[in-house]
């Protein structure tokens, strides 16, 4: 069997935009018919320059070759042009087109990906949402803790018991930095006023965006601990983890990254440092399924957990909920609310998420279809990046 055939779709993601402005997903067919569907994940090129990037690596590494020797591929990809080390935008495509040859895989011996990565641990996935404004709303449940305290509560009852927020302000392209006093009050009332509205009926996990110097991010930590958050995320840049672990060891709350990470190399530096004690490593970035399962390996021997990030599509939320599966030391997956709206829309059958779990799919391959009629009838068209920082200091 080999590989015959590429298809590119960027897809707006129509308003409340949840998940990002568009979603870069990708199809390849074998000579044997056998279709499969991976993600891309990247923000640091416009769309259109994407897709350009996709269609030069599957010319060269992917395009004629077998789908199962997927670590011949993850080499020849991670060295070509010379360079052998992590490079974010390269990852993310040689991402989703590893994850479509797991889908093929799949597919090809009638098995879920994860009965092909050591076989399901778990049978449903806790799962965790940001807490989002209601349809119609305006995005002041993002600065207004009581507004986000009753959103809370209506999260927790659906089912629920794990929600995430990020008050602490704006990030721009010249973070990390001090917080200011505003700041550190904003987020202290949000994490008590939350804690005290949901109680022990969910965890609070605290997000930032890699904002803080590792003082910053301590004197942050110091007004949070009281309400107990289950993780500080990302608190200070990515690129530095020997500072991040300063913070992990100045505070009880544990530390989550790896959202703007790639490859084993970058996250085995986080556990070297002991920078964080939770792994969020994003599919249609880190380098594929295959290195996102040795990733959780090597997380496994410093008795971290991993938690899967997402802001983008359906795809790899369905390859996350793969990797959770058959990973002993899974903690909880992030989810895009329920997996409704138009993340349902863009899938022939939706992720299926019952009373705060995802339900492992049992079909075979990721276990989602791309439904092509509703992806090619909403175009992308524009330039923008899937996510912007603010370009001055605040």
């Amino acid at each position: 069997m080999k590989i015959q055939s590429l298809q590119t779709f960027v897809v707006g993601n129509p308003p409340p935009h949840f998940g990002g402005r568009y979603f870069i997903f990708l199809k390849l067919t074998t000579d044997t018919g056998i279709e499969g569907v991976g993600e891309v994940y990247t923000a640091t090129f416009s769309p259109a320059v994407v897709q350009h990037m996709i269609e030069d690596v599957f010319e060269m590494h992917v395009q004629d070759s077998d789908p199962f020797h997927i670590e011949r591929l993850w080499r020849r990809v991670y060295g070509r042009g010379y360079t052998l080390r992590p490079d974010m935008s390269l990852m993310s495509v040689l991402s989703g087109l590893e994850m479509a040859c797991w889908d093929i895989m799949g597919k090809a011996v009638g098995k879920p990906v994860y009965e092909l990565l050591g076989g399901k641990v778990h049978d449903r996935l806790r799962s965790y949402t940001y807490i989002y404004p209601r349809a119609g709303e305006d995005l002041s449940v993002y600065s207004d803790p009581d507004l986000a305290a009753e959103r809370a509560l209506e999260y927790v009852d659906m089912g629920f018991t794990a929600l995430k927020f990020d008050p602490a302000g704006p990030y721009t392209v010249y973070d990390g930095r001090q917080p200011s006093l505003e700041e550190l009050d904003r987020s202290e009332r949000f994490v008590k006023t939350l804690r005290k509205a949901v109680g022990k009926r969910a965890d609070l996990l605290f997000g930032t965006h890699g904002q803080f110097t590792a003082a910053g991010a301590i004197r942050l930590a110091q007004r949070l601990e009281s309400s107990d958050p289950l993780w500080f995320e990302e608190p200070t840049p990515p690129e530095n983890p020997k500072e991040m672990a300063r913070v992990a060891r100045q505070t009880s709350i544990p530390v989550a990254t790896g959202e703007r990470l790639t490859t084993k190399y970058e996250f085995a530096r986080v556990l070297e440092e002991q920078a964080a004690s939770i792994l969020q490593m994003a599919l249609g970035r880190v380098g594929g399924m295959l290195e996102a399962k040795k990733i959780a390996g090597l997380a496994e021997t410093y008795y971290a957990q991993i938690a899967p990030h997402l802001y983008c599509g359906p795809i790899e939320g369905a390859a996350n909920a793969q990797l959770a599966t058959c990973t002993p030391n899974f903690l909880i997956l992030e989810s895009i609310e329920t997996w409704g709206g138009f993340h349902a829309e863009i899938l022939k059958k939706p992720i299926r998420w019952e009373d705060g779990y995802v339900i492992p799919s049992d079909e075979p391959g990721l276990g989602v279809e791309l439904d092509e009629s509703v992806a090619l009838a909403n175009p992308y068209t524009g330039t923008k990046l899937h996510l912007e920082m603010q370009e001055d200091p605040v």
